[in-house]
């Protein structure tokens, strides 16, 4: 199955940005609350591939139905996502107590996303090339912007189903 791509519909958008504007800046945030909208558009996508009901805690903001739970990581992006792109979790955010991590890639013209995958949080960290702020990412020559770790989207399952 691999990335799956999503159109954003009016309904999907109109929520998004309802909560975006509710929520306000986050604390932390790399793109100073601008992001948001493009969170909670992620958010609703991973809901929409993987069922479940929304919670929107800081620890997770899924709860499928076996009662696993899942944060959604968002990135924004100007192009469709390729399978050796990286996924990212900042390092000021690994304390979430969550059981999976799913990610989710959205066009910055809000109208397109792509649901990559998930990953198990307690192997997450195992796996992924830690980064630090200003270091130069060997896959992409991209500068790292906060601390992160770092995991290639073609390492990530496809369903919680896969890792149980």
């Amino acid at each position: 199955m691999g990335i799956i791509r999503v159109d954003v519909t009016a309904d999907i958008l109109s929520r998004a940005t309802k909560k975006a504007e509710e929520m306000g800046k986050l604390n932390n945030s790399i793109t100073s609350g601008q992001g948001n909208i493009a969170g909670f558009v992620g958010e609703e996508i991973a809901r929409q591939i993987l069922g479940g009901t929304e919670r929107n805690t800081y620890d997770y903001d899924l709860v499928t139905a076996n009662g696993l739970t899942v944060d959604v990581k968002t990135k924004r992006t100007t192009v469709a996502p390729k399978d050796y792109y990286e996924c990212s979790v900042a390092a000021f955010n690994t304390k979430q107590k969550c059981d999976y991590y799913a990610f989710v890639r959205v066009h910055n013209d809000l109208k397109s996303a792509w649901f990559l995958g998930i990953y198990p949080k307690a192997k997450y960290f195992e796996d992924a090339a830690f980064l630090r702020k200003g270091d130069v990412d060997p896959s992409n020559n991209f500068t790292v912007k906060a601390d992160c770790y770092n995991l290639p989207i073609n390492r990530l399952m496809e369903s919680i189903h896969e890792v149980q």
